[in-house]
């Protein structure tokens, strides 16, 4: 679960400042205003981690089946006009109790070579009190540091860091004792971040049936093509997972009066199925029932599916739902996170979703210690994107508000009561 996130010079962004990461967090603000950079970044990291070459340092994307986003060329992703022409990102993280590495930090800068490739200038990892440092030198040598050390304890382009989270077998080795701790301290920082489960905006439409080849899948896929996959794979597979995510969709669905319940069927004696939707007596194919169904029912999926103590990143979690519906994310994202240990990093538009956040609040059902709001907006006299940390009183209230946060809705009810005034008085 990550503490912290910051990130320099990074497309939108001059500077963060340290960003409070809580078991839910939520991100509101303006369209273009730099909210899904925030969440790029963990994943640009993301997809480093998983790329089939370890020397990559940072893996910017172009491969449309096992990457998350192409973001370009440094070019692209460096902040326009900033000097030194480098951008970083850095978080920090804990685990569960029990891991070799509880907690940890990392945090890397990163700058272009003469051949515009994507290099790291200075890395740094951290556990308990373990300090690892590697510095780029010249003509592509790094010098590797541990704690406060000011000489190195070698040079060379063997100590380059891979994939941006660990250090080469050779740099381990020359480490000693200390490269154990370090080993052991990228593992856990690698499995952080693979451990992020990812759902877009844009969801594939549902198959009126589909073919189960008897496994459960790794990850439902970042627009949620793999979701009725998990789903029957939770309604037919034995074992103790059996029917725990099926039962938790259904429930929600409930929650938010879509549906009673879904019910996997198969069709004939093949290995072909069909999602079936219950509601008020009627039973419906997940084709022919509306939209919003198909549309959250991969936010529930994943819910329910990401491991424990990972967390799971949505972006407009709240896309083709009525206003209730919406509302009752914020119940989900709250009992969820508590119930399976979760974090939930969600970007939002919705005034329904976060209303009843700040319902949740005043009625004590959470707290800001388990709940973070960040409304990004545009500074465009700073010509960056710029973070306000929401803050509430005992009752649900935004001690800080934005100006016309979700617009201008006392104003909007004001000229409302005006105009009706006014015609009564022409009668």
């Amino acid at each position: 679960m990550f503490n912290t996130l910051h990130l320099k010079n990074f497309k939108a962004w001059k500077d963060t400042d340290q960003i409070d990461l809580k078991p839910v967090n939520m991100m509101l603000g303006t369209n273009s205003s730099g909210k899904s950079t925030i969440i790029q970044s963990l994943l640009l990291l993301k997809q480093t981690v998983q790329s089939p070459d370890r020397n990559v340092q940072l893996n910017l994307g172009g491969d449309e089946i096992n990457d998350l986003f192409n973001f370009g060329d440094f070019e692209d992703v460096l902040k326009k006009g900033v000097s030194p022409r480098q951008f970083s990102l850095a978080f920090s993280f804990k685990t569960s109790a029990d891991a070799r590495v509880p907690s940890g930090s990392f945090s890397c800068s990163y700058g272009k070579n003469s051949a515009g490739a994507v290099v790291i200038e200075e890395w740094k990892v951290s556990t308990n009190d373990k300090v690892f440092k590697s510095i780029r030198r010249e003509k592509g040598a790094y010098s590797v540091m541990v704690d406060d050390e000011t000489q190195p304890r070698e040079k060379g382009r063997h100590l380059a860091p891979e994939r941006s989270v660990s250090l080469s077998a050779e740099a381990i080795a020359m480490l000693d004792h200390d490269g154990q701790v370090l080993e052991d301290l990228s593992l856990s920082i690698r499995r952080e971040l693979e451990n992020i489960s990812y759902l877009g905006p844009l969801r594939r439409k549902p198959e009126r049936d589909y073919v189960w080849n008897r496994s459960n899948p790794g990850d439902i896929g970042s627009d949620g093509h793999r979701a009725v996959d998990v789903i029957l794979a939770s309604a037919l597979m034995k074992g103790y997972d059996h029917k725990r995510i099926i039962d938790g969709v259904s429930k929600w669905l409930k929650q938010m009066q879509l549906a009673d319940s879904v019910e996997v069927k198969q069709l004939g004696r093949s290995n072909r199925y069909e999602l079936v939707v219950h509601r008020n007596g009627v039973e419906s194919n997940l084709r022919d029932v509306g939209i919003g169904v198909s549309q959250v029912l991969p936010v529930l999926t994943i819910a329910y599916f990401a491991p424990s103590n990972s967390t799971i990143i949505l972006e407009e979690p709240e896309i083709h739902l009525h206003p209730l519906a919406q509302s009752v994310l914020a119940e989900l994202f709250v009992e969820v996170s508590k119930e399976r240990n979760v974090q939930f990093i969600v970007e939002t538009h919705s005034e329904h979703l976060f209303r009843r956040m700040q319902t949740l609040l005043a009625r004590q059902t959470t707290s800001t210690k388990e709940i973070a709001m960040y409304f990004v907006e545009r500074d465009e006299e700073k010509k960056s994107a710029s973070l306000r940390s929401l803050a509430f009183d005992e009752f649900g209230r935004v001690i800080n508000w934005p100006d016309k946060f979700f617009g201008d809705a006392m104003g909007e009810t004001r000229e409302q009561a005006r105009l009706a005034f006014e015609k009564q008085i022409r009668k």
